[in-house]
Parts: C-alpha cells; sequence; structure tokens
C-alpha cells in the first residue's frame, strides 16, 4: 500500500509522518524498535483508516533535538504535533514506548482520543520498589532479550545482510530509546496517579509470551485505568503486531467497531 511522508516543522524540530490508506484517522505510536507502517498490520488497518505515524525524533536516521533528555520532551513535542495535524477524534495505538507516550498524552486536556489502545505498553511502576517490573534489555546480551520478546525467537529479524547503514539506524534507534526510557527506567512515578483522568475507551493488547513486560504486568496496568479492557494475544511475545498480526488486527477491530 502507498505511503507518503511529510515532514513537520515543530519549534525547531523536524518530525517525520508517514500517510497510508482512508478513513478514521488511527494514530500509530512507534516502540524502540522503530517506525512500525510497512508492517503487514499496519497495511492490513489501513484499509479502514488513515493509519498517521510519526517517527521520534532519533529514530529511524532522525536527529534527536540537543535540549531532548526524556520522555517530558517527546510528550510536548507531541502535543504540538497534535496541533499541527489536527486530527478529528483519533484512534491512538502505541506500542511499547510508544503506548506509554500514549498514555502521557491521554491524560492531559485537550487530547481528543477516541480509542486508546495500548499494546505490550511499558510507562509505570507495578510493584515494589525492589520489583523488577520491566526486564532490562539494556543490561542483558541481545540474545537473551530476544526471547524475552519473541514467543518464537526464530522469528526474530537475525541483522544478517544488513547494509552498514542499516546497523548504524539499529544502533541510534537504542540510543534513542535509551534517552527516552533510562532514568527513570521505563517509566514515570507519577504517571500511575494520573491514569484515572483516561477518558477514551481502552483497550490493552497484550503479547501472552511476553517476557519484557509480563501479562500480570498488563492486567495490573489496565487496572488503573478507568473501564479498561486487556486481552492477551496466544503466541506472540512483546510484540503481538508483528508476530501474530490477523489476531492483533482482529483485535483492534474489534474494539474500534
Amino acid at each position: 500500500m502507498t505511503e507518503k511522508t511529510e515532514k513537520i516543522h515543530l519549534q525547531g524540530v523536524d518530525v517525520e509522518v508517514a500517510r497510508k490508506g482512508s478513513g478514521r484517522p488511527l494514530l500509530l505510536l512507534h516502540g524502540g524498535g522503530g517506525p512500525v507502517a510497512g508492517l503487514p498490520f499496519a497495511d492490513a488497518l489501513a484499509r479502514k483508516f488513515e493509519i498517521v505515524a510519526p517517527t521520534h525524533p532519533g529514530f529511524d536516521g532522525t536527529k534527536i533535538p540537543d535540549h531532548f533528555d526524556g520522555m517530558g520532551d517527546l510528550v510536548f513535542l507531541y502535543l504540538d504535533l497534535l496541533d499541527a495535524l489536527k486530527l478529528d477524534a483519533p484512534v491512538v495505538v502505541g506500542m511499547s514506548m510508544g503506548g506509554w507516550l500514549a498514555a502521557e498524552l491521554a491524560v492531559l486536556p485537550g487530547t481528543n482520543f477516541s480509542k486508546l489502545i495500548l499494546v505490550d505498553a511499558v510507562g509505570v511502576r507495578i510493584g515494589a520498589p525492589t520489583d523488577r517490573d520491566i526486564a532490562d534489555i539494556f543490561g542483558m546480551p541481545p540474545q537473551a532479550a530476544t526471547k524475552l520478546m519473541w514467543h518464537d525467537p526464530a522469528r526474530a529479524p537475525s541483522g544478517e545482510g544488513l547494509s552498514d547503514e542499516a546497523f548504524e539506524t539499529m544502533a541510534a534507534n537504542r540510543i534513542a530509546l535509551g534517552l527516552y526510557t533510562w532514568e527513570p527506567f521505563m517509566h514515570n512515578p507519577k504517571l500511575r496517579y494520573r491514569l484515572h483522568r483516561i477518558a477514551a475507551p481502552t483497550l490493552l493488547i497484550w503479547g501472552a509470551s511476553d517476557g519484557v513486560v509480563t501479562p500480570d504486568y498488563g492486567r495490573a496496568y489496565a487496572g488503573l485505568i478507568p473501564r479498561a479492557k486487556f486481552v492477551a494475544i496466544p503466541q506472540a511475545g512483546h510484540l503481538p503486531h508483528a508476530e501474530q498480526p490477523d489476531a492483533f488486527v482482529a483485535q483492534v477491530l474489534a474494539f474500534t467497531d
């Protein structure tokens, strides 16, 4: 499906936004692996929605603004982006770090989301201070992280045959992920106390085999959001939209219908 890309200038920051499909607007907020609008699940959703998919600064070869040092900067940049895009009550889908971003936006006044879908989202602490709610993917070998992220690690991208430029992009994505999520690690200590402000009907979609943030974490997350629903997709890890795209799309369509 044809994808068009535009560059939006916001207070000295350039944000690349991909669009595809037609219909109701669906704002797609990617996670730490980078943009996902080119994956099969997005093509399927684009048959019903206009997919609007910004690239977070620092990902996919874009520049991190010099003054950025955490998730808060991304949240306020996206408030400006929402103003610029003028989307009419969009469905918002956020994956992992993008789910955290979506939740931060949804608690703020003036963000008129028709539906909110958080996919294996990070962003809150659930357990005691000494509990490891979110796996430290930065502190383990890549093979170990892959086992936590995928139900079937054999389906994970191997990296074989990638160009030097592609490897550099992957490394830059990891740096950007660290900048947005490192301190505090993968969460905002105050967010859990603000989630009651989310007014949009909310669905949390989780991979049943996610080892980064487990389904129990996802259920507890859902319990902090008024009337939120939780669903686990079998045979999927941290990336159910990539590992089980048909089941993922079916859940999105059922919720948005």
